[in-house]
C-alpha cells in the first residue's frame, strides 16, 4: 500500500529538522530500508525510516490537550493549544495541565481552559509570554 501524502510530508520534515542532507539521506533509505527513494517505500519501509529518525531525535508534534469542538464566544483550539505550549516552556515541563488550572483560577478566576473565552484568551497568552520572558 503505498504512502499518504501527509506520511511523505512528515519524513521530509523529519529529514530537514535532523538536518540530514541528501546524500545521507539516500545511503539511509538504502542501508536500512532497501530503497532509492522515499516514493518506493512501503508502509513497513515507512514505520522503520520513521523509527530511526525518531531514534536520531526527531519528536513529531503531538496536540497536548483537548478539542471541545467549535464553541463560539470561546477560545479556538488554536488558543488553547498555544497556551499549553507557552505553559509547558514557562514551567519547562515540569508542571502539567492542573498547575496551568491553578494558575487560571488564582488569575483569571477560570477553573479549566474550557472555560476561557475568546475575550480573555488573549490576556493569557500575553501573561505567559510576559511571565515566560521574565524567567528567561
Amino acid at each position: 500500500m503505498p504512502l499518504s501524502k501527509k506520511q511523505y510530508s512528515l519524513i521530509h520534515v523529519a529529514k530537514a529538522k535532523l538536518g540530514i542532507d541528501d546524500d545521507l539521506y539516500r545511503s539511509i533509505l538504502a542501508n536500512l530500508c532497501g530503497v532509492t527513494s522515499s516514493t518506493e517505500l512501503d508502509q513497513a519501509g515507512f514505520e522503520l525510516l520513521m523509527g530511526f529518525f525518531e531514534f536520531q531525535g526527531f519528536r513529531p508534534m503531538t496536540r497536548n490537550g483537548a478539542n471541545y469542538g467549535p464553541r463560539p464566544g470561546m477560545a479556538s483550539y488554536a488558543q488553547l493549544e498555544l497556551i499549553r505550549a507557552l505553559w509547558t516552556e514557562y514551567s519547562r515541563g515540569n508542571a502539567g495541565e492542573s498547575e496551568l488550572n491553578k494558575w487560571l483560577e488564582r488569575s483569571f478566576k477560570l477553573t479549566s481552559l474550557r472555560f476561557l473565552d475568546k475575550a480573555t484568551a488573549p490576556k493569557v497568552i500575553t501573561a505567559l509570554k510576559a511571565m515566560k520572558s521574565r524567567a528567561a
